[in-house]
């Protein structure tokens, strides 16, 4: 303080920290630095959305295995997957956005009282914290908040969102890039120290680890919103270390993002082989539905859980198996069985996600 009273130099030296008290600078010193790295946050989130509604739009008749609980459950497209992170990419950026416009300044004084502004001769110390946060680009506060903590709150929630929003894009990526699977891959992956025929999927990794940290990070901010009387002990000093972290974690993970989609690499021919892993079971809801008024609903799927363990046993496709059943010949189930044209209302959701703008 005493280097900076000596920096101001007169007349106005003796006017530094005159009034405030150490958590109005702090807090303020807070949003600042909260405030630039949401500015740099957004613009990646842009990229992001602009890279996943170019794949939503490039793959909305990419038909690929739904899959719940990690099992094959029936078809899907791959644009209504890449349309579903856009959305959450779009829910972060409007919070952000939110936060952004509402990070206030903090000038109460010692007790919240601005006491001291008054006492120094101020004729409406309540007009100070106004002109304080417009010289500052930070919203005016309607009472100090030194121990109302609001915008900790507000900031910690939408940042570890952010992050957990593209942590489920990242580990969706994890998942479909497997070698076994190897439906999408990252552009530029990155190698291995050992093994030379690896290519990791860094950033979606590095996007992952930094989901499953932010939650820990926002209930220590959550924790401090029990601080008290009108100046904490321990509650804001708590904060420092994991805000500090969050915005650098989530500010990280987005940058991976946006590097992520821009260079993500889709193979559909995987998509579709993968179809077939289950013997054409993947279509065994359409196929209820579609027997149930030629055989009855319990005949049907009577007939349908046979044929499902014959496929299985046998290594034949369930279209094979059910043209030799008697009660179906006649049955053209060409369309029934094939899993592209059971995709339900995916391009058109796919479709209507893409309108938001």
């Amino acid at each position: 303080m005493a280097d900076l009273t000596k920096a101001v130099g007169e007349p106005y030296g003796p006017y530094v920290h005159r009034g405030a008290t150490s958590q109005d600078i702090l807090d303020t010193a807070t949003m600042l630095v909260a405030a630039r790295t949401l500015d740099l946050l957004l613009p990646d989130l842009a990229r992001t959305e602009r890279a996943l509604a170019r794949l939503a739009a490039e793959h909305r008749d990419t038909p690929m295995p739904g899959r719940t609980l990690t099992q094959h459950a029936v078809p899907t497209v791959f644009g209504l997957k890449a349309a579903g992170w856009r959305a959450l990419v779009l829910d972060a950026r409007d919070r952000i956005t939110a936060v952004r416009d509402a990070l206030p300044a903090q000038l109460g004084g010692a007790a919240g009282t601005l006491a001291a502004f008054e006492a120094y001769g101020a004729t409406d110390p309540t007009a100070l914290p106004a002109a304080y946060a417009g010289e500052l680009g930070l919203r005016a506060p309607v009472l100090p908040w030194h121990t109302l903590r609001t915008p900790i709150a507000d900031l910690a929630g939408t940042l570890a969102f952010t992050a957990g929003a593209l942590g489920k894009i990242a580990v969706d990526v994890l998942t479909l890039s497997r070698t076994e699977t190897g439906e999408v891959a990252e552009g530029g992956g990155g190698g291995s120290s050992a093994m030379p025929h690896k290519a990791n999927p860094v950033r979606s990794t590095l996007i992952a680890a930094a989901a499953r940290r932010a939650p820990q990070l926002a209930a220590t901010l959550y924790g401090s919103l029990a601080a008290e009387d009108e100046r904490p002990a321990g509650a804001w000093h708590a904060e420092w270390e994991p805000l500090r972290d969050l915005l650098r974690l989530t500010g990280g993970a987005a940058r991976d993002a946006a590097e992520l989609a821009e260079g993500l690499r889709v193979r559909p021919d995987a998509m579709r082989a993968h179809l077939g892993l289950t013997h054409g079971l993947i279509v065994s809801e359409r196929l209820s539905a579609e027997l149930a008024p030629v055989l009855g609903r319990a005949r049907a799927r009577e007939l349908l859980t046979e044929l499902a363990a014959r496929a299985y046993a046998e290594d034949r496709n369930l279209g094979e198996l059910l043209a030799e059943v008697p009660e179906l010949r006649g049955l053209d189930l060409a369309g029934p069985t094939d899993p592209a044209r059971y995709t339900g209302a995916a391009a058109t959701l796919t479709d209507r996600a893409l309108e938001r703008r």
